[in-house]
């Protein structure tokens, strides 16, 4: 059976909190559905069994792609109401037939979303029973961007703004009234102006820096640390929260450095000095690092790269330290002693650590075609990508940013 690949991508309200997760689902080499007469039923619910709803998004909302024959054959219906939105694609033809299947739904308590909406009077039967209408904001001019937002923003309709890159284009969002955003803004650096690092965010750079050389100075992240009483008792607090599981209480670093040994006592400064850099950005940026982090580590194995573990581990996490700090991320690595193919792979050299880089990021984007070529580039077996995404779901979310 072919390997089951979903990504899952967050859609933040106002706040930039996390509202919902759109859930992406390949199955096999065709995106989605193939063409069987249950596939779009079978798609869903072995999708959903296979990752666990909870896992997969939390308390959050789940978006669910379904198409025609999904919607004919009652999937969303495997679903619960109170936890999924059912987003119907932009290949759905609003026949009398899906339109009561739709009113059907709806008056059981589910709630719909048109995916790529554009404003079509043929659409108008569909818009009467939905909830959120999401605008691709790459496929879309400003002028119909806006039209839509005057037309649907006081209807009682929430707008999504979909793909969204950049700060400039989350800006104009929120000037046209949209509600809630998706895209991969987040993971970018504002840099409208040349920025040096705040100094709050200082000492967390030195922390890093100070766990990355070959040889470790305990007494150099030690003095760091006791710099800002309240920073010590945070990071002791940290290694003595039930996340490492550990059965004696930790007072000192050096205790820590004993306990741990010294290939974990590294990552859990790194991890720390990560989440604490954090203040200021979406909490969703240290899920994406911890999940990146994650993935890498448990893709070493599938990826021949089993040597190459704790730097792949900590190329994820590095990976958002750009928009943590709004510098171009060459910039922040060139002082850190970290290993030159961690720095090479992150700036966009190519290297196997790379490789596996550009097979995370297709993977968040829901790229088949191209997740495909990575594979391939690799010679990794598919099932190892599935398997190692929801391990680094499940400890992702048990740290709490």
């Amino acid at each position: 059976m072919p390997a089951c690949f979903m990504a899952r991508q967050p859609i933040f309200d106002q706040r930039l909190r996390v509202f919902a997760y759109e859930l992406l689902f390949r199955s096999g080499p065709q995106n989605f559905y193939q063409t069987t007469p249950n596939a779009a039923s079978t798609v869903i619910a072995d999708s959903i069994t296979l990752f666990d709803l909870q896992s997969l998004t939390g308390h959050a909302r789940a978006f669910i792609n379904v198409d025609e024959l999904a919607l004919r054959l009652g999937a969303p219906r495997l679903l619960p109401p109170d936890r999924v939105v059912v987003e119907i694609l932009e290949t759905v033809k609003p026949s009398d037939e899906i339109v009561k299947i739709c009113k059907e739904l709806r008056d059981a308590g589910y709630t719909l979303a048109l995916d790529d909406f554009v404003d079509h009077p043929r659409l108008a039967p569909l818009v009467e029973l939905a909830q959120f209408l999401k605008v691709d904001f790459q496929l879309s001019d400003h002028e119909a961007r806006e039209n839509m937002a005057v037309k649907y923003s006081k209807n009682g309709v929430s707008l999504v703004a979909e793909k969204v890159e950049t700060e400039e284009e989350l800006a104009e969002a929120r000037r046209l009234g949209f509600g809630y955003f998706q895209g991969y803004f987040f993971c970018k650096p504002s840099m409208t102006e040349t920025r040096s690092i705040p100094g709050s965010k200082l000492v967390y750079l030195e922390l890093l820096n100070a766990s990355s050389p070959a040889e470790l100075d305990y007494a150099a992240i030690e003095d760091i640390l006791k710099r800002e009483p309240s920073l010590l008792y945070r990071f002791l607090r940290y290694l003595n929260s039930p996340l490492l599981g550990l059965r004696t209480e930790i007072h000192s670093v050096r205790q820590a450095l004993t306990l741990l040994g010294e290939q974990d006592f590294r990552r859990w400064v790194s991890v720390f000095a990560i989440i604490s850099m954090s203040s200021g950005k979406p909490s969703e940026l240290i899920r994406t690092a911890l999940t990146r982090a994650y993935f890498c580590e448990e893709f070493s194995g599938g990826a021949r790269l089993a040597e190459k573990k704790s730097s792949l581990f900590l190329m994820g996490l590095l990976s958002v330290t750009d928009a943590l700090l709004d510098k171009p991320i060459g910039d922040i690595l060139r002082d850190l002693p970290i290993a030159q193919d961690v720095k090479t792979a992150l700036v966009g050299g190519e290297n196997p650590l790379h490789d596996v880089y550009k097979l995370l990021l297709a993977l968040e984007k829901a790229e088949w075609p191209h997740l495909s070529t990575c594979l391939q580039r690799i010679g990794c077996q598919e099932e190892n990508v599935p398997t190692a995404y929801q391990s680094a779901l499940q400890k992702a979310s048990a740290v709490n940013p």
